[in-house]
């Protein structure tokens, strides 16, 4: 590989010290923070009651990052609103008043909330179940129901580490038939310096965003006449679509796994016996039935939430011997959710997404192993894409809940497998109870990209329920009739989700192996275009995805217009260049490098594309 001399300003003696880092914690890892924001909520309902009386507040939890409040106003809050909002924050917090806990009775409550006419309220004290009620005063001018915890005076609140940050639209109760509130969005840190960093990393953020990002590279658009979450994916887009495919079919053959294509819709009673309709049915779109009387006895299609019953299907469709085994289907699926509006998020949450989706029917006695072999698989994933920042999450179900089906007996031969992989690997991992599929517990890759975002990307779930559900069956090696074991497995999670993480954690310079367009050529006149379209198709043979800038630009432009387009390599071409049979590179990765024989950058960039390196 040709190296670019590294310069004085790169000499490790001579690099400046580097600013301490600030770590900023989330709510649910500081118990001081909780208290922070669960009393700036307070702090700026009260502050909004008091500029706008009329105001009515519904909720105001923390979040990871801050806090938000839901209000009924009759005007919306401008930009204005929040300067003088947090203006009056700063007023309240200076006073100190006292942050009182009172336990009062059911009724107690009740009369409060009717003497104060605020009916949200008293729709929250309703959901309440516990008893006494708990209120928490701001001072003897202020109260809500809350369950805590807070900060003992508003002292305890730096005024200058809060920052209300936006408004937006919010549906009381998450309902759309319900009235629509105004969402305040905001944020308090312990300490100025973390509101700086906090606020630093939001800007990068933006600098990195995949939407903003997608669309000035020309990767995939949204249309409203589509519809809100359903991407729709440009040349370039499909390409990158294509080549992180191949990539893991590729990956998927070596290990022996079957290529299969499943239909997008199926009847309603394949869902059914998984459970899928039973669990889920909230978050699939609606049946789709021939008749009022099919409808009414739940009969018809509906689009496909998940790959798994499909691909069971498969397996079921003849009776499988134990020398098949393990039997590993795979498929690109794409399956749909109806994913409430407010959720949605560029790629990271969609309505229709493409799951890189298989299905292992092993025996117990493969289990262990084949489980190895799939994390084996993601780790050798997640290191080509150079995704290193992440951690194991062992999510098992919570035992006090109902979502779950299945014995307790084979969920705790499912979470034990999960348990001694991860131990085997010396895997950093943490447990989440609450987190598994309603049929299995999974073994979940939470990658932290560069800004200390956490992303869920990888998955594998070993599942006895579903054989059990659709009665699979092998025949042993004693001619008796055996249950298989289901592994659930999708190394990047979803396309979409992670080409989306991908973009920002790049900031859009995708490595060469990954890139769209990974050189750019660049004549500076029109003598020297059939030289460049020449070199183009010598490397477009050699499967080099490479383009020729004809637009006849000056090179300044030609060149600032490959930056501006994240191109890996840049290829000037001049009369030089023709003469000699060289390009001249410059890359995004080394910058310049000079002139270097046609052949050589060709075979440079074979090896390097071959590698998972950059030129």
């Amino acid at each position: 590989m040709v190296q670019q001399p590294m310069s004085p300003n790169q000499d490790p003696n001579n690099q400046p010290e580097q600013p301490q880092k600030i770590y900023l914690p989330r709510t649910s890892e500081s118990e001081t923070l909780k208290k922070i924001r669960h009393t700036a909520s307070h702090v700026m309902a009260m502050a909004v009651q008091k500029l706008f009386p009329k105001a009515q507040v519904t909720i105001g939890p923390w979040i990871e990052n801050g806090f938000y409040y839901d209000f009924d106003n009759p005007e919306p809050f401008s930009d204005k609103d929040l300067k003088a909002i947090q203006k009056e924050m700063v007023k309240i917090i200076n006073r100190k008043l006292p942050v009182i806990r009172e336990e009062v009775s059911r009724e107690e409550a009740q009369r409060r909330i009717q003497e104060i006419k605020e009916p949200y309220k008293l729709e929250i004290l309703a959901d309440i179940k516990q008893e006494p009620i708990t209120i928490y005063h701001l001072g003897d001018e202020w109260w809500d129901l809350c369950a805590g915890p807070h900060v003992e005076n508003t002292k305890d609140i730096n005024p200058k580490a809060i920052e209300l940050e936006s408004v937006a639209g919010a549906y009381w109760r998450g309902d759309e038939t319900k009235a629509q509130l105004q969402r305040i969005y905001a944020t308090a840190w312990e300490t100025p310096e973390q509101l700086a960093e906090y606020k630093r990393r939001k800007e990068e953020a933006l600098r990195r965003d995949h939407r903003k990002l997608g669309k000035e590279l020309g990767l995939f658009i949204f249309s409203d006449l589509v519809g809100p979450g359903l991407p729709l994916w440009t040349p370039k887009g499909t390409l990158l679509r294509s080549i992180l495919e191949d990539f893991l079919k590729q990956e998927q053959l070596k290990r022996g796994y079957l290529p299969v294509v499943t239909p997008h819709i199926a009847r309603v009673d394949l869902f059914k016996t998984s459970g899928h309709w039973q669990k889920y049915k909230e978050d699939m779109f609606p049946l789709m039935a021939e008749d009022e009387a099919a409808a009414e006895l739940e009969q018809g299609f509906v689009m496909k939430p998940m790959n798994c019953p499909f691909h069971i299907q498969i397996y079921k469709s003849e009776l499988r011997s134990y020398r098949e085994l393990p039997m590993r289907l795979a498929e690109f699926g794409t399956v749909y959710r109806y994913e409430q509006s407010g959720e949605l998020g560029g790629l990271t949450r969609v309505r229709g997404f493409t799951v890189d989706d298989s299905h292992l029917f092993v025996t117990p006695e493969q289990l262990d192993d084949e489980f190895l072999n799939v994390v084996d698989l993601i780790l050798s994933v997640f290191q080509k894409l150079q995704l290193k920042n992440f951690k194991a999450r062992l999510s098992f179900r919570d035992p006090a809940s109902d979502k779950y089906i299945g014995s307790d007996e084979v969920w705790d031969k499912a979470e034990g497998a999960i348990r001694r992989a991860v131990e085997k690997l010396g895997m950093n991992h943490f447990e989440g109870i609450g987190e598994a599929a309603f049929y299995g517990p999974k073994l979940d890759f939470i990658f932290q990209d560069a800004l200390e975002r956490e992303w869920q990307l990888g998955t594998v779930q070993v599942d006895y329920n579903l054989p059990e559900r659709f009665d699979l069956e092998y025949v042993a090696e004693d001619g008796s009739r055996k249950r298989p074991v289901m592994i659930h497995r999708a190394p990047f999670g979803s396309l979409e989700r992670l080409i989306g993480i991908l973009i920002e954690e790049y900031a859009g310079d995708f490595p060469l192996w990954l890139a769209p367009v990974q050189a750019r050529l660049l004549p500076v006149g029109e003598a020297q275009v059939d030289f460049t379209k020449d070199v183009a198709a010598k490397m477009l043979a050699l499967g080099i995805r490479a383009e020729v800038d004809n637009s006849g630009d000056r090179l300044g432009k030609l060149i600032r217009n490959a930056e501006k387009d994240k191109i890996p390599v840049m290829a000037v071409i001049g009369a030089k260049e023709v003469e000699s049979n060289t390009l001249s590179i410059r890359t995004r990765a080394s910058g310049e490098l000079g002139a270097i024989p046609v052949d050589e950058v060709v075979q440079k960039m074979k090896d390097a594309i071959a590698n998972y390196e950059n030129f």
